[in-house]
């Protein structure tokens, strides 16, 4: 069984409901699921600064025309200009893998308080019926 403290610590590493705990209240889960919005925006905005640093600095673009480049690679869509020097052409491979991973991680991040949701709500449906199967 666990301790006080223990208990306090699994809560705050912990930031969704046990099992054993009810659905959180809708206004409360639309919290949660702004907070989340957030963070994923945050990683994009980052991963768009250091795509718009790395165009400004390797290939001598203007901030503009970073913006575009590291926007394009970020959304999917590739590069608008040129690439035309060898460490802006590393710089353009890494980051392109990097927007991949960054995507994948923000919709994760996006969808974990949906999909946890969701799962949690079948728990509970899956309990109340095993308890009247019992009962």
């Amino acid at each position: 069984m666990m301790t006080a403290v223990r208990q306090e610590r699994w809560k705050a590493t912990m930031p969704f409901e046990h099992r054993s705990q009810p659905l959180l209240p809708r206004p409360l889960f639309r919290r949660r699921v702004t907070r989340y919005a957030a963070i994923a925006l945050c990683y994009v905005f980052g991963a768009l600064a250091i795509g718009i640093l790395g165009y400004h600095y390797f290939e001598k673009l203007s901030w503009l025309d970073s913006l575009l480049n590291a926007s394009m690679i970020l959304g999917g869509m590739g590069p608008v200009d040129p690439v035309r020097t060898v460490a802006g052409k590393i710089f353009a491979s890494c980051y392109a893998l990097f927007s991949g991973i960054v995507f994948l991680v923000a919709a994760g991040i996006l969808f974990a308080p949906v999909i946890h949701r969701f799962l949690h709500r079948l728990h509970v449906e899956m309990g109340t019926e095993q308890k009247d199967a019992e009962g």
